[in-house]
């Protein structure tokens, strides 16, 4: 009996546990999307003045607003494409060839993940201020390719771990050359780790806050308007915006785990 009581006192335990996590991860957005739909109009924007969808249409309306969330995707679109046509090639490269310096440059790929971010972003400033480079799109996309490319690296070498080199020589003994060999055997063999890659630079460039802000220049993104608009009180149009974010990668992630996406052949 008493054993039947610790079993379920641990199991009771484990539940209210879990849901306590839960609700530390999740409270924060719930309060996002509840404030979306708040009818204040005065600052800071915290009392509940009752519901209404007011601020989904004033954010249309908000051209400042879109232009700081369209240079976010157009950032983060940039930079991935490019973050893991180098990195994929980086880490291929790396993986087949020894050369002088290669546990070098090893170790170095490990700087930008471990390093504070305000330290690169300080860093990346200063080499775009020496070098007379213009803050703007261009140094963003610069000053994310650098940190994203490491992440796809790692990523394509974990995938790497268990790459079978024979199936590339048998292909090139069937009359393949090393071109048609590396996009038609390499990278579908890859593509997983390369996928992987892709989204989380996608995801740290959508969402990065303080290397943009040294690198940035005039050009505002949305994380950037975010963290300007703190200061008087994230206005409800902020909210409503991140709202729809969520809805999106939501159904996003949805149809890709249902599998609508997934061909099947009879």
């Amino acid at each position: 009996m008493n054993r039947r009581i610790k079993e379920k006192i641990k199991y009771t335990a484990g539940i209210i546990y879990c849901a306590l996590v839960y609700v530390f991860l999740f409270l924060p957005i719930v309060v996002i999307v509840v404030n979306s739909f708040n009818a204040t109009t005065s600052k800071p924007y915290l009392s509940w003045k009752g519901f209404t969808f007011a601020w989904y249409g004033k954010l249309f309306e908000n051209t400042v607003l879109l232009a700081s969330f369209g240079h976010t995707v157009l950032l983060a679109v940039v930079s991935t494409l490019l973050s893991t046509a180098i990195g994929t090639l980086a880490a291929v490269g790396m993986y087949k060839y020894h050369f002088k310096g290669k546990g070098l440059i090893d170790g170095l790929l490990y700087i930008p993940v471990v390093i504070p971010e305000i330290v690169l972003g300080i860093s990346l400033l200063t080499v775009f201020a020496k070098a007379s480079v213009p803050r703007g799109m261009i140094t963003l996309v610069l000053a994310h390719v650098t940190f994203s490319i490491p992440f796809v690296i790692f990523n394509i070498r974990a995938r790497l771990s268990g790459y079978d080199n024979s199936i590339e020589e048998a292909s090139m003994d069937l009359g393949a050359n090393r071109v048609y060999t590396f996009f038609h055997i390499t990278l579908p063999v890859l593509a997983p780790g390369i996928g992987g890659g892709a989204l989380l630079a996608f995801t740290l460039s959508i969402d990065d806050v303080i290397i943009s802000y040294f690198t940035n220049g005039q050009v505002k993104t949305f994380p950037l308007k975010v963290m300007e608009s703190i200061k008087s009180g994230v206005a409800p149009d902020v909210n409503a915006l991140s709202t729809l974010i969520l809805v999106g990668t939501s159904l996003l992630v949805i149809l890709t785990q249902s599998g609508i996406f997934s061909k099947h052949k009879k």
